[in-house]
């Protein structure tokens, strides 16, 4: 038997650093091509995206609508310069293969971005909306404030308080959203409660009087002002009013209270007294046995 040559580990791994270190220097043309497609399309999506701003500035489309569109045009252009910018990079990559590869690999990629494309799908579907656009004053899930921006991701609430909220689109797009500005006026309400022995017919009289002379009130809309129930310290009336939606209803509300307040000082009629909340039971001492 002949005797076998032994294996130059050294040199074979030298051979293959060689090989990687002339490998990466004749690439190196190509990734700076590459590099300079990937600059070139990060020009071409700004002015897109200008260009687009432009075209549908003087047009009717919801600010939402706009930067929908906006982004997907960006998008496109940076899809277009990632696989131009791959082929040239790698002469071996097609776009044929990469949709074949993520045809493969659809399943996995799916239950790992399950949240991101859920939220993406959401914010192309609620930017398509007609209702719930950029300033409304939206309530989901105890969250109320003002929207300040919608992206395919996620969106800005400016709460009362002053904290910005970054909400997922899928949390609007899944649970009820109360549209606080969605029309020109909403209703509010307050209980007044007055003792028994007063005049119960000039009490409404006098509450709706006082609203009527607020101008944030809307005149054109019946004031209601209606006896609700009998309590242990007098009667509960049940008032209710239009007022304008775009304007804060704590204000109104704030509004309405001075003036009914001032309006049953006027006329003589006493407020009840607030009711007192039930003493807790004394504890009950249990004998061990």
């Amino acid at each position: 038997m002949k005797d076998r040559q032994p294996v130059n580990y050294i040199q074979t791994l030298r051979d293959q650093i060689d090989a990687m270190i002339r490998g990466f220097v004749q690439s190196l043309p190509s990734l700076a091509i590459a590099l300079a497609i990937l600059l070139v399309t990060w020009v071409v999506a700004g002015i897109a995206v200008r260009i687009v701003g432009r075209l549908t500035q003087g047009t009717h489309i919801r600010e939402d609508l706009r930067q929908l569109f906006a982004t997907l045009i960006r998008l496109a252009v940076w899809i277009i310069g990632l696989l131009i910018a791959l082929t040239v990079a790698i002469p071996s990559f097609t776009p044929g293969g990469a949709f074949a590869g993520l045809g493969i690999g659809a399943v996995a990629i799916g239950f790992a971005f399950q949240d991101i494309f859920q939220n993406f799908l959401a914010g192309v579907l609620i930017m398509l909306r007609e209702k719930m656009r950029i300033g409304d004053t939206i309530e989901c899930q105890g969250i109320t404030g003002r929207i300040e921006r919608i992206t395919l991701r996620e969106t800005h609430i400016r709460q009362a308080s002053g904290e910005l909220t970054v909400v997922p689109n899928a949390m609007l797009f899944k649970n009820p959203v109360k549209i606080l500005t969605d029309g020109p006026v909403r209703r509010d309400e307050i209980i007044v409660a007055v003792t028994g022995d007063n005049d119960l017919t000039a009490t409404p009289a006098a509450i709706r009087d006082a609203l009527q002379r607020l101008d944030h009130i809307d005149k054109a809309r019946p004031i209601v002002v209606v006896a609700q129930q009998i309590t242990a310290t007098g009667i509960d009336f049940l008032v209710q009013w239009w007022s304008e939606a775009a304007r804060d209803a704590r204000e109104t509300k704030s509004e309405v209270v001075i003036a009914v307040k001032r309006a049953l000082d006027e006329t003589k009629i006493a407020a009840a007294p607030a009711s007192e909340p039930p003493a807790p039971a004394p504890p009950r001492c249990v004998e061990a046995r």
